[in-house]
């Protein structure tokens, strides 16, 4: 078993920063790629920053402004978020790919509440 836990999230006001962090743990052979997606109000889950064998993508919205990092040792994602405005807001999930070989299987975290407003 594979557990996401995610923290950082909470209000932030436009311009602000917030730094999200996913720690994660469990049956864990090699993690291929961790990062996070982005569900706002009303629309679908959506990539924001995704770290995968040395290559990051990013959301076009993301460009500039956020920045991703991760701890091997701790298989732990960190996503630096700045000059954030009000449309950055959403649920924000974790996301890791984990396996080993030919074996591989995609996790979610429960999700952390990241609102900005004034």
């Amino acid at each position: 078993q594979v557990q996401l836990v995610e923290s950082g999230g909470g209000l932030v006001q436009p311009g602000g920063s917030l730094r999200l962090s996913c720690a994660a743990s469990g049956s864990i052979f090699i993690i291929g790629a961790m990062g996070w997606y982005r569900q706002a109000p009303g629309k679908q889950r959506e990539l924001v920053a995704v770290s995968d064998a040395g290559i990051t993508h990013f959301a076009d919205s993301a460009k500039g402004r956020f920045t991703i990092s991760r701890d091997r040792v701790k298989n732990t994602a960190y996503l630096q978020m700045s000059s954030l405005k009000p449309e950055d807001t959403g649920v924000y999930y974790c996301y890791i790919r984990a396996g080993l070989g030919a074996s591989w299987s995609e996790y979610w975290g429960q999700g952390t509440q990241v609102p900005v407003s004034s």
